[in-house]
């Protein structure tokens, strides 16, 4: 495992803005560039989804229009400093591995982001996105692994998913709930079943850190008798809420 700290201070030739609103999608101001505002790139092991344990680097890009009540990355909602993508594809090289994972915040927040998508796939990389689903996925190219958190009632933002970009599903794709007591998870089924999730891709469920105790989720799971996949944050179970771990 690497001891290198997350690059969060490019170098002072990148241009910063601090006036962004971070309540709403981060707008670029300086048009005729393709510029990324990020909050930090790290190497780290994956801790979630089909990737979980692969080094891999991470690329956290600033800014959500969401406020989810277990949200763990608050600090990515504002600040960060803006990145050419060039610059973005070097530091990602510089780290030596396969796996790229771009979050947030919510990383499609920024339209630049299909950019980055799009030239890390071109660079040979296994490319993950981690995203609210509040935002259209289609326009993301499809050699992208898309991990799409559906929001369950208990993250306080149920209102934002949009419900369309379950027709844009492949079966590369991941939906995760993160379960924040009972009746989020008895909901997660119902829109599993609803919906046929589990047919259309791999469907995760994982306790909110904290809220739920892991052992009482995996009965609740196992009670169900649907092809669902449990899981853990394993970056938490290594190094707690460390950032950029």
């Amino acid at each position: 495992m690497s001891t290198e700290r997350p690059a969060t201070n490019p170098p002072p030739s990148r241009s910063s803005d601090t006036a962004l609103n971070p309540e709403s999608p981060i707008p670029n101001p300086i048009a005729q560039s393709d510029r990324l505002r990020l909050t930090e790139i790290f190497l780290s092991l994956q801790g979630e989804s089909r990737s979980v344990g692969w080094p891999t680097v991470f690329v956290r890009l600033t800014g959500c229009p969401l406020r989810c009540g277990y949200c763990d990355t608050a600090y990515a909602f504002h600040g960060g400093q803006w990145w050419e993508i060039e610059d973005i594809l070097a530091e990602v090289a510089r780290h030596g591995a396969r796996h790229v994972c771009v979050t947030g915040g919510e990383p499609l927040a920024q339209k630049r982001c299909l950019v980055l998508l799009e030239r890390l796939c071109d660079a040979g990389y296994s490319v993950s996105l981690e995203t609210s689903g509040a935002i259209d996925i289609a326009p993301v190219d499809l050699r992208v692994q898309r991990v799409i958190d559906l929001k369950t009632p208990g993250s306080g933002e149920l209102a934002k998913n949009r419900w369309q970009n379950l027709d844009h599903l492949q079966p590369s794709d991941q939906i995760k709930f993160v379960v924040c007591d009972r009746a989020d998870f008895d909901w997660a089924m119902q829109v599993t079943r609803e919906h046929r999730l589990h047919e259309r891709c791999e469907v995760l469920v994982s306790p909110s850190f904290g809220q739920v105790q892991p052992a009482e989720l995996a009965d609740w799971l196992l009670a169900e008798k649907l092809p669902i996949r449990f899981q853990m944050q394993l970056h938490k179970q290594l190094w707690g809420e460390a950032q950029g771990r």
